[in-house]
């Protein structure tokens, strides 16, 4: 999906659900819709500043807590950096991520077995998982 249709959909699922999609969140989505890595906020805001010089870190992790609630982007707490979810058409789905450490190319998988796997292994010792990020860091197929 490209990012004028990334764009469109994430309007369409913010309408559905009553939630706002202000300019300055528009902004930060589209600035993550441009990059196949995961990107910092202070990146993001480096970027943002150039379209809008009035942009604060405030601004910044208001759209990004905002699209992270919304499930159009995943943050990345081993790097504390964000990525782009192509597929957000469930914000609750889980997410397993594979990490470059050499080129910082990052990639989303989906494996229900794992999720599954997980799942009974928390149940086993009566912990519900509210959400998941899994992330797995080494090289990817171009570093190898």
């Amino acid at each position: 999906m490209n990012a004028d249709q990334l764009l469109e959909q994430a309007k369409i699922s913010c309408q559905k659900r009553g939630a706002r999609f202000t300019t300055a969140r528009e902004q930060v989505f589209k600035l993550l819709t441009q990059h196949s890595n995961a990107i910092g906020a202070y990146d993001l805001l480096d970027e943002l500043k150039i379209i809008d010089p009035s942009a604060k870190p405030a601004t910044i992790y208001r759209a990004l807590d905002f699209l992270s609630q919304q499930g159009f982007v995943h943050k990345i707490e081993s790097i504390n950096a964000f990525v782009m979810c192509h597929h957000f058409g469930d914000c609750n789905h889980p997410v397993q991520l594979l990490i470059c450490d050499e080129c910082g190319h990052v990639e989303e998988i989906q494996s229900n077995d794992f999720d599954n796997a997980l799942k009974d292994m928390a149940n086993q010792k009566g912990f519900t998982i509210s959400h998941q990020i899994i992330e797995a860091h080494g090289a990817c197929q171009t570093c190898q």
